[in-house]
């Protein structure tokens, strides 16, 4: 099986590209947020932490995680944030790598996973490489604006906490660039997976 992360700024179409690869390659697509979000449920030690960190004004009358009022409370609190981190992200990789197992297992081929922090964490370390989904600041901003109707303010704030382009680059072993249109970024894409088929 081989392995491919995926990361990239917001906005820069990381979605596309997942999507396009689990279409076009039949590649099984992991989303770590979804990975988290699996955790964060009744009954798990990681919801029991952050309910511990949080305090229960982050739940719903039915005990679940209101997880836009858990956004907002960490959005400009890094102390807050990285106490969440410590205690989503090592049940995340744990999940990630019994996931991996799994399909390796059932004859998965191209498994794709995807976060934004997958170089932060050192996924690189589970990863046979790299991808970086690249798009300039002002189509990204554009995207951002349209699709996810996002602020300007929460727009550069999060573009802020995030890697510059030179380090996504200096860490990731293929560029897709997704700038303008995504069938020149396709193009890209089958290029390299022609080539990594071949040699598996």
């Amino acid at each position: 099986m081989y392995t491919i992360g995926i990361t990239g700024g917001i906005g820069a179409g990381k979605s596309e590209v997942l999507a396009y690869l689990e279409k076009r390659w039949g590649a099984f697509v992991l989303r770590l947020d979804d990975v988290s979000r699996d955790l964060l449920v009744p009954g798990t030690e990681e919801y029991r932490k952050t309910v511990e960190l949080f305090g229960e004004g982050i739940l719903f009358p039915d005990g679940q995680p209101d997880r836009k009022k858990i956004a907002g409370l960490i959005f400009n609190d890094e102390p807050l944030r990285a106490g969440l981190d410590a205690i989503i992200h090592p049940g995340v990789r744990r999940e990630t790598m019994r996931i991996m197992e799994e399909r390796k297992k059932l004859g998965t081929k191209l498994f794709v996973m995807e976060a934004a922090l997958l170089i932060e964490d050192h996924y690189d370390a589970i990863c046979n490489e790299l991808w970086y989904i690249y798009a300039g600041i002002t189509t990204r901003y554009s995207r951002l604006v349209s699709s996810r109707h996002y602020s300007p303010e929460r727009i550069r704030d999060t573009m802020a906490r995030q890697l510059s382009e030179r380090e996504f680059r200096e860490h990731t072993d293929f560029t897709v660039d997704n700038d303008g249109s995504f069938d020149d970024a396709a193009r890209m894409i089958d290029g390299r997976i022609e080539e990594i088929l071949k040699g598996i």
